[in-house]
């Protein structure tokens, strides 16, 4: 009886010191503290938000925009340009290839719903995608009136005059497709460019034109739902060691807050290992699932103190000064 008093007692000295090992080796507390100030990413440049209630794939956001606050419509250079000055660290965009061999910026598989044009985005010319109006389709007020029609004619840029327009800025660039030959297309296409401008440049998408992309390009930051779990999974069951998974390197993380806090070390400790592993950490508003921004400044509230990660915002001209303050 002794004896397995004894056993007991190591067992539960055991047990207490891997605890104290988790919460000290995983504790912000311990951590030092970056001075760096938060990474803004700016969705679609400075765009038109719209309600995210009842919200599905189908919803031609254009027809529920909130009413205007600002001129720009998104995904276009002046949006983008509007959206650095304002304090945007990095733009994200949408991209689609046409059929004369261009990567159009815009958002939706169809010109339906924002434009005057109708079909699908990638089986026009961009000659013919330069001839829209891409500020045809936005109402605040149920089609009452169309506060932007007229003012989006041949607003739809090329990704090359994305580039070539700010060759010294950051992008996040979005694939829209599944389909493995885009991320061969973009390779070919991005292989143009010098290191240091393509070291400024990130992808996401589907799984199969990133893994493409990743194959042809292996030093530009990527990501999809499958490098994603690659990561998280493992570093949720051994991240509390400190080991950081090898696909965790060099790649970046869209982390819907719902998730975040359960990811060890969070946030200080998480994000000093995601960063010696050059890896670039975007926390997103709510579950991830409708690109859900940081766009009210009572949504900041939310964040972890003295936070130093990325954050992902529909309203940079609103996030941006209280951050910078």
């Amino acid at each position: 009886m002794n004896k397995l008093k004894q056993i007991g007692k190591r067992v539960a000295f055991i047990l207490l010191l891997l605890i104290i090992f988790i919460f000290v080796n995983n504790s912000s507390m311990f951590t030092k503290v970056s001075v760096q100030e938060p990474l803004l990413l700016a969705h679609r440049g400075l765009a038109q938000t719209f309600p995210m209630d009842g919200i599905t794939g189908d919803t031609c956001t254009a027809e529920r925009i909130n009413e205007p606050e600002h001129p720009y419509i998104e995904n276009t250079i002046p949006s983008m340009k509007a959206a650095f000055e304002a304090g945007a660290d990095v733009v994200e965009l949408d991209v689609h290839p046409t059929m004369d061999g261009e990567f159009a910026v815009f958002h939706d598989w169809t010109l339906e719903c924002r434009t005057n044009g109708t079909g699908v985005t990638r089986e026009q010319t961009m000659e013919e995608l330069k001839k829209l109006d891409i500020g045809y389709g936005y109402t605040a007020d149920h089609g009452k009136t169309y506060p932007f029609r007229g003012k989006g004619v041949g607003l739809m840029p090329t990704l090359d005059e994305v580039l070539n327009t700010f060759p010294d800025k950051n992008f996040l660039i979005h694939i829209k497709s599944d389909d493995p030959s885009e991320g061969e297309l973009l390779a070919q296409y991005l292989e143009k460019f010098p290191k240091d401008q393509l070291e400024q440049l990130s992808v996401y998408g589907g799984n199969q034109p990133i893994d493409t992309l990743n194959r042809q390009i292996p030093t530009l930051r990527v990501m999809s739902k499958q490098t994603m779990k690659s990561c998280l999974i493992p570093y949720l069951a051994v991240g509390w060691t400190g080991y950081v998974p090898t696909a965790c390197e060099n790649t970046q993380l869209h982390v819907p807050e719902t998730i975040a806090k359960w990811l060890w070390g969070y946030p200080g400790k998480f994000l000093n290992r995601m960063e010696d592993a050059n890896t670039r950490i975007i926390l997103v508003k709510g579950d991830g699932s409708w690109s859900e921004g940081f766009d009210q400044v009572e949504d900041l509230e939310s964040l972890p103190e003295k936070y130093t990660g990325g954050i992902w915002t529909n309203r940079i001209d609103v996030i941006a000064p209280v951050i910078r303050e």
